[in-house]
């Protein structure tokens, strides 16, 4: 039930079971401890998975060969091949399920990832076991089929090391991003938020506004409040809660404080989602005034703002002056970011919609390719930002005259979007509308 939770993110069960998952994370550490401490010199061996995969996720797996896999559950596996091999063979009975023998190379000296072999206390001590705890990081270095099965795959993985860059650097970054200020109920609330728990987090958030009557707090809270609301499609309502928070944010903060950029830069966002561009260019170009003050040169928050009032100009038919903000916030961003980085994909996808509307389609095209390929390595396989991109390369396809392409790219947005968003949510409009017009130029 743990696994499948964690696999899920369900955020209520995640929640409640929080005590046992520390508690098992440091049943793990002390037994890597007790098992592998003071190991200096060399010390490799090898275990075993066996599982399925779906179709799709054995494709993304696919294409990010030579990149980094990570596995968000406690992950079970076996120091005896052939246990783990007939897991993998059994889910060729399922025609939706490919089946995967993950072979990993375990150095114990050179990471510290937590990992203990459990034979010697597991109900079924004949597999050998060797339980990893949680978020575990492997770098995938080859694929192929088992005796040219097509539906029977060896994926050889090594478990990285804490000193391998491209981990080092996403990791840093992500641990910038995931709130690293924030303790208690607070944190809990950004995770929920972040997983997609609105319900529950506006809760949190609740209670949190109910027990302060600090402005500084209440402030962040009212700000948090918005960014639930502009989640859920709710414009209105989240422009108001972000009103509240700037209103209190202007009375106890200096002029060129980053949290007032933070609140222009949200209220400028749901103002570009109502089609009030003048108004969300007017507040993007405040956050970034705000910004330049305050920032170094090469700081994401810089890029973000460039893109931002890239969009505001590209809806009100600016074109140059779009495609001038997006190549700023890319430039920006590839000196600042991991290559595999979703915001990368989001200027790459903002330069394709400016060529797009001028109508460089080919351009446009490989912009919007090279989107989907960074969300596709970075992002869960329903995150809304791939629809976009399925969206928009759907779109150029149409644009080209190439009728038969677009169709499954708009319905690969619409599944997407039909998993993470209520059915009334505006964004399913657009999926929706795309596929009547390719029926329509069809003639159907």
């Amino acid at each position: 039930m743990l696994n499948r939770a964690l696999r899920l993110m369900d955020g209520d069960i995640i929640t409640r079971m929080g005590f046992f998952i520390g508690d098992l994370h440091r049943q793990i550490q002390q037994l890597y401890k007790e098992q592998y401490a003071g190991t200096t010199v060399a010390d490799t061996f090898t275990v075993y998975r066996g599982q399925g995969l779906s179709t799709g996720d054995f494709e993304k797996m696919s294409k990010i060969k030579g990149g980094l896999i990570s596995f968000n559950n406690f992950l079970s596996t076996s120091k005896d091949r052939e246990v783990s091999y007939a897991f993998a063979e059994s889910n060729q009975a399922n025609p939706d399920l490919v089946g995967i023998l993950f072979v990993m190379k375990v150095d114990s000296s050179r990471s510290t990832t937590p990992f203990a072999s459990i034979a010697g206390i597991s109900d079924f001590q004949n597999e050998e076991e060797v339980l990893f705890s949680m978020h575990s990081v492997f770098r995938i270095q080859d694929i192929k089929q088992i005796d040219g099965n097509n539906r029977l795959y060896e994926v050889n993985l090594i478990l990285t090391a804490d000193n391998d860059p491209e981990l080092s650097r996403l990791t840093d970054y992500i641990r910038k991003e995931s709130s690293p200020d924030e303790e208690g109920w607070y944190k809990l609330g950004s995770l929920l938020w972040k997983m997609g728990q609105f319900d529950k987090a506006e809760d949190i958030y609740q209670v949190l506004l109910d027990q302060t009557n600090d402005d500084k707090d209440t402030a962040f809270i009212y700000h948090r409040f918005g960014m639930i609301k502009y989640s859920q499609g709710k414009y209105e309502e989240a422009l108001t809660f972000y009103e509240k928070s700037l209103t209190i944010r202007q009375k106890i903060l200096v002029p060129n404080d980053p949290e007032l950029a933070k609140s222009y830069n949200n209220i400028g966002a749901v103002h570009d989602d109502m089609g009030n561009y003048p108004k969300a260019l007017l507040s993007h170009e405040k956050a970034l005034e705000i910004r330049q003050q305050s920032l170094p040169p090469n700081h994401p928050d810089l890029a973000m703002s460039f893109g931002n009032i890239g969009v505001a100009h590209d809806n009100m038919g600016n074109y140059p002056k779009a495609l001038s903000s997006h190549e700023k916030a890319l430039e920006i961003r590839q000196q600042s970011l991991p290559p595999n980085h979703p915001d990368l994909a989001s200027s790459y996808g903002n330069i394709g919609l400016v060529d797009s509307d001028v109508g460089n389609y080919p351009k446009a095209l490989s912009s919007y390719e090279k989107a989907l390929e960074i969300r596709q390595q970075s992002l869960p396989s329903n995150h809304p930002d791939l629809a976009s991109s399925y969206n928009n390369i759907g779109a150029v396809h149409n644009n080209m005259g190439n009728y038969q392409k677009p169709l499954s790219y708009f319905e690969k947005a619409l599944e997407i979007l039909q998993q993470s968003f209520p059915s009334n949510h505006p964004d399913l409009a657009y999926p929706y509308n795309n596929i009547g017009l390719v029926h329509e130029n069809m003639g159907n």
